[in-house]
């Protein structure tokens, strides 16, 4: 294979190659064991006991309860069916808190319930992208329904103190949802000594398939499914499930508990080396995010005076697979909602990088990253307007 036909996969952070453990675990579910996990028969019956044994890997990452776990079908439904829930089970309270940095999935749900007639509330950040927990604190009051404030940032990585403000939510009596889609995997958790009242997550980030997530209830709390229709999942999601992608859900969260060390550890140093090289070697850049509490995986790196866009392109020609922001709002040409709400200076905003690592790359990868971004950088600054007039 040539060196152009390399694929150096540095864009984790919107999807995960499913493990090879997971799909050798999820194959028997696409061919004999295709069963109905619903049906009266043994055949079909024989299946659910594999839909609870990935209910049990998946409470046993997370530190809940096996009986507090709901498989949907992604993180945007676990962050619907939460936040949703959370408004019509208290229909005295018509108040979201949400913070200014959270995904296009909360985002626009608050942006829909806000039409609907609900208020919503936005906690500010300041230029490292930390919550302002005095204004969190003056938002949250005896109105509020929930509070939904994602653990760890797609964008940055920033980690956010949940544990906070799931108790400033309670000692006001709202409920606290908190988007763990990237945390999952990464972050020790331990949910039964946490007043996390709901978890959303998805498989896709952690080396399962897409089109699988699950929905953390804490136990006690009144939850009103989302989608409606048959018994599945204790009554609360309805829907034949996805037998298959659960499987793999449960298998990639026992693999991530046992892996969760080399996350921390050697991914954290493969992120390391790239972001000290790139700073060694490209002058002009700038960290964004708060380099002490963020994910071991995630760096964003703001390249100065070009676009963001331009350097995707040419890294493509290169194999070389990263991000400019949320996989969710690509496309746009506005910069990253994110980075605005940091106060990021608008040359810096729209030349941001984000690169995301997972367990399956290397150090080699890493080495080939530097050697081919400097130049790549250096010829889009000869050809900007912005570098040349600054």
């Amino acid at each position: 294979m040539g060196e152009e036909e390399k694929v150096i996969y540095f864009d984790n952070n919107a999807t995960t190659a499913v493990a090879p453990e997971v799909f050798e675990a999820m194959t028997p579910f696409l061919t004999k064991l295709y069963g109905n996990p619903s049906s009266i028969h043994h055949f079909g019956g024989q299946v659910m006991a594999h839909v609870e044994t990935a209910r049990e890997r998946l409470a046993a990452l997370l530190g809940a309860a096996p009986t507090e776990v709901i498989f949907t079908s992604c993180g945007t439904e676990s962050d619907n069916a939460a936040i949703r829930s959370a408004m019509l089970t208290c229909p005295q309270r018509d108040k979201l808190v949400i913070s200014k940095v959270e995904h296009p999935a909360v985002l626009n749900l608050a942006k829909d319930l806000e039409r609907r007639g609900y208020r919503v509330s936005m906690i500010p950040v300041d230029g490292k992208g930390k919550l302002d927990m005095e204004r969190a604190r003056e938002l949250i009051d005896n109105q509020t329904s929930v509070v939904s404030v994602m653990w760890a940032n797609n964008e940055t990585g920033n980690i956010y103190p949940i544990y906070e403000l799931a108790d400033l939510a309670h000692r006001n009596g709202a409920l606290f949802h908190t988007d763990a889609v990237q945390a999952v995997g990464k972050v020790p958790m331990n949910l039964s000594e946490s007043q996390i009242d709901f978890l959303s997550l998805s498989g896709h980030k952690l080396h399962a398939p897409k089109g699988v997530g699950a929905l953390y209830v804490r136990r006690g709390v009144r939850f009103r499914p989302f989608v409606i229709g048959g018994h599945q999942e204790s009554n609360r999601r309805a829907g034949t499930e996805n037998v298959a992608s659960v499987v793999g859900l449960g298998k990639a969260a026992e693999l991530a508990r046992l892996n969760i060390e080399k996350e921390n550890s050697q991914v954290r140093a493969m992120r390391d080396k790239l972001e000290q090289g790139i700073l060694k070697t490209i002058p002009e850049v700038r960290v964004n995010g708060d380099v002490e509490h963020r994910l071991p995986n995630t760096a964003n790196i703001s390249f100065e005076y070009i676009e963001g866009e331009s350097i995707l392109m040419l890294l493509d020609m290169f194999g070389i697979c990263a991000s400019s922001g949320s996989a969710c709002t690509t496309g746009s040409l506005e910069p990253s909602h994110v980075l605005r709400a940091m106060g990021i200076p608008y040359t810096a905003a729209h030349g941001a990088i984000r690169f995301s690592l997972s367990r399956y790359n290397t150090m080699d990868e890493v080495d080939f990253v530097l050697e081919k971004l400097p130049p790549v950088i250096a010829r889009l600054r000869e050809i900007s307007p912005y570098w040349n007039q600054k």
